[in-house]
């Protein structure tokens, strides 16, 4: 009887650490440019990060060169992603204004 007792408090404790709950506040729909904004902005921090561990002498040149060079190029792709979405925006919604 003791057995069973432990078994269906396990499965009781289980199912209340482990269930999902009847509703998931999942927050607000994320746009393309606003996860683009926010991988610029780690991007950025990054590179100020690099910067600093450079400055410390903490990588060697040719490390540093590498991890800098990749990281301006991952932001520069962003730019100009960011660039080409915006100014799809703008032109549909002066399409829209036409209309």
């Amino acid at each position: 009887m003791m057995v069973l007792a432990c078994i269906a408090l396990t499965a009781a404790a289980l199912i209340y650490m482990f269930g999902v709950p009847e509703s998931v506040y999942q927050g607000p729909e994320q746009t393309r440019i606003a996860f683009l904004q926010e991988r610029k902005e780690a991007v950025y921090e990054n590179l100020r990060d690099l910067n600093f561990e450079y400055k410390a002498g903490k990588l060697p040149d040719s490390d540093y060169l590498s991890m800098k060079n990749s990281l301006e190029q991952e932001a520069a792709s962003i730019l100009s992603e960011i660039s080409m979405l915006q100014s799809g925006a703008h032109a549909m919604t002066g399409k829209a204004r036409r209309s």
